[in-house]
């Protein structure tokens, strides 16, 4: 007696038995790094990554996350072990692991941004203070107009204009990892010039 498995299972196994029965050992069949069989993966697991995304994290972080699961699949193809289960289980479960990390990482910057509204709160200046703290002003503005407009820019938005990285991203039209390092590049220079 055969089993009856439910309308879309039934093309995804045949697929991956064909796959395997022709592959000999069947480790070959599952070679990501193949496009035609990555783009198979995707075609057939892209929704349910993405929904397991969505569920955990959020629809602003959804995409991200299948783009990660599906990159590591592709540049790590060797920790999928057939052996052990679906191909579309292993990729839930990676899915539903980076959705995790993406949640504590937003949770972690919260906290850091709400810390330090709350260490900044107003306190009337002294006369002294307010003098100092334009004089501190006048050398970090100097110190700025040194850097390389790109990283001026991005320290700008993110420190003087309070956008994340994500929003100075967006409004200066660059990938958020290149406004991170940007940043981290312009602060690296400021540091010698505002030691005293």
């Amino acid at each position: 007696m055969v089993p009856v498995m439910p309308s879309g299972c039934r093309s995804i196994q045949g697929r991956e038995e064909t796959s395997v029965r022709a592959a000999g050992d069947g480790r070959d069949a599952f070679d990501f790094s193949v496009p035609a069989r990555l783009a198979d993966a995707y075609r057939d697991n892209r929704a349910a990554v993405t929904a397991v995304a969505r569920r955990v994290c959020g629809a602003d972080h959804a995409n991200d996350v299948t783009q990660d699961v599906f990159v590591a699949l592709w540049s790590d193809p060797e920790k999928f072990d057939p052996n052990r289960g679906s191909l579309r289980s292993y990729l839930l479960v990676l899915a539903h692991h980076k959705a995790v990390d993406v949640v504590r990482r937003e949770t972690a910057r919260l906290a850091r941004e709400q810390r330090v509204d709350a260490e900044t709160s107003p306190t009337p200046a002294k006369v002294e203070d307010r003098l100092l703290g334009d004089e501190v002003a006048t050398r970090v503005r100097s110190a700025l107009a040194t850097l390389p407009v790109n990283e001026r820019e991005a320290i700008v938005s993110a420190f003087y204009e309070h956008r994340s990285y994500r929003a100075t991203a967006q409004w200066l039209g660059a990938p958020e990892g290149t406004i991170k390092s940007r940043i981290r590049s312009g602060l690296q220079r400021l540091r010698p010039l505002l030691t005293v």
